[in-house]
């Protein structure tokens, strides 16, 4: 099986400048090859016994985001749909965009996606993340975006997001940029990505209770190994990375099949990506069904919008609040899914043709 690994470190022998960070970032791309190179990344008893499990928000936004502005489909879930590449119109969307590998590239910053925090109900972690981004250090930005991109990259880092970067805003627009992405393009899925995710870590920590943490470890992908001090990874290089003392945070990842991804360069994190399993099972894989495409809230609302309708109408009509009947409309609007005008009082909306025939490939 040829598997996609990525790792996200920094090798100063690789091509660019040399930094003088002690942790800095590189993110490979491997898939099976003749000569085994592996990477070894050497642990202790402390990153053993702090071990968890946690699902990360940030890291399947941005994988959804990189599959929309690439125009690709993701494997089960299809294409991230009109209302995600509409979202790429916002200008904080478009930055996050910008930071993400194209053509080849093989480096996205470790800002990006920080490691998840340890809220138990698991309903505030996208917003702890958005806050680590929001609260990056100058200097730790100015080496992800400037040094590293330079290094890794076949394209220069465009002068606007160079300048934005430089201008200490890079931050607070970045994390806008998450929210708005997540608000628009994933948030209505949200809940049947995490019980996938949530039913793998079910499995994955009744593992380690039974098992122990290096056996569950061994059992996460056929590529991963535990050699009873270190985690080793077959990778395109050999190397080995010192994370004594961190905590080690095992997220599964949806949206970021196949790959593994090891995230290390952040000081005293070590998040490792992994495919989470049963991703698909029991699911109805029409590319064309509408609640797939958009949610089912804004399915719902454009199956009742052959007629045009107001807002206070359809929140009656579908059961929701005319608060988030107005939000959802806002999206299907940017996505050209609805029309609205002004009648009097009330402004009308009604679905375009586009939607109708998401609706009718739903049904056939």
């Amino acid at each position: 099986m040829n598997v996609a690994t990525v790792v996200r470190h920094h090798d100063p022998t690789t091509r660019g400048p040399r930094t003088g960070k002690h942790s800095s970032q590189f993110k490979s791309t491997a898939s099976t090859a003749t000569v085994e190179t592996v990477l070894t990344l050497r642990v202790d008893a402390d990153t053993v016994s702090r071990t968890r499990l946690a699902p990360s928000p940030a890291s399947e936004s941005i994988a959804w985001l990189k599959l929309t502005a690439a125009s690709r489909r993701h494997p089960v879930f299809g294409d991230p749909g009109p209302l995600a590449r509409a979202s790429l119109a916002h200008p904080d969307v478009a930055l996050l965009a910008d930071l993400l590998p194209q053509n080849g590239d093989t480096y996205t910053p470790d800002l990006l996606t920080p490691q998840p925090g340890t809220d138990a109900q698991r309903r505030d972690l996208l917003d702890e993340q958005i806050t680590q981004i929001e609260a990056t250090a100058q200097d730790d930005l100015e080496t992800q975006v400037f040094t590293y991109t330079r290094t890794h990259w076949n394209r220069p880092l465009p002068v606007a997001t160079r300048r934005i970067a430089e201008s200490g805003r890079m931050q607070r627009r970045l994390a806008n940029g998450l929210a708005r992405f997540w608000r628009d393009a994933l948030c209505e899925g949200w809940p049947e990505l995490r019980s996938i995710i949530d039913q793998d870590i079910a499995h994955r920590a009744t593992a380690i209770a039974t098992h122990g943490v290096g056996q569950a470890l061994g059992a996460l992908h056929p590529d991963m190994n535990w050699a009873g001090d270190a985690i080793t990874l077959a990778t395109s290089w050999n190397g080995e990375i010192d994370v004594t003392g961190r905590d080690l945070v095992l997220a599964p990842g949806v949206l970021n099949r196949p790959d593994i991804i090891i995230q290390v360069d952040t000081p005293a994190q070590f998040v490792l990506y992994y495919p989470a399993q049963r991703i698909g099972a029991g699911r109805d894989r029409r590319s064309g069904t509408i609640a797939h495409v958009v949610g089912n809230t804004r399915a719902a609302l454009l199956a009742d919008l052959e007629t045009a309708r107001s807002t206070t109408e359809l929140a009656t009509r579908i059961g929701c609040t005319p608060g988030t009947v107005s939000y959802h409309l806002s999206a299907l609007h940017r996505a050209s899914l609805v029309t609205r005008v002004r009648d009097g009082r009330y402004v009308l909306y009604q679905r375009t043709a586009h939607a109708a025939d998401l609706l009718e490939e739903a049904r056939d």
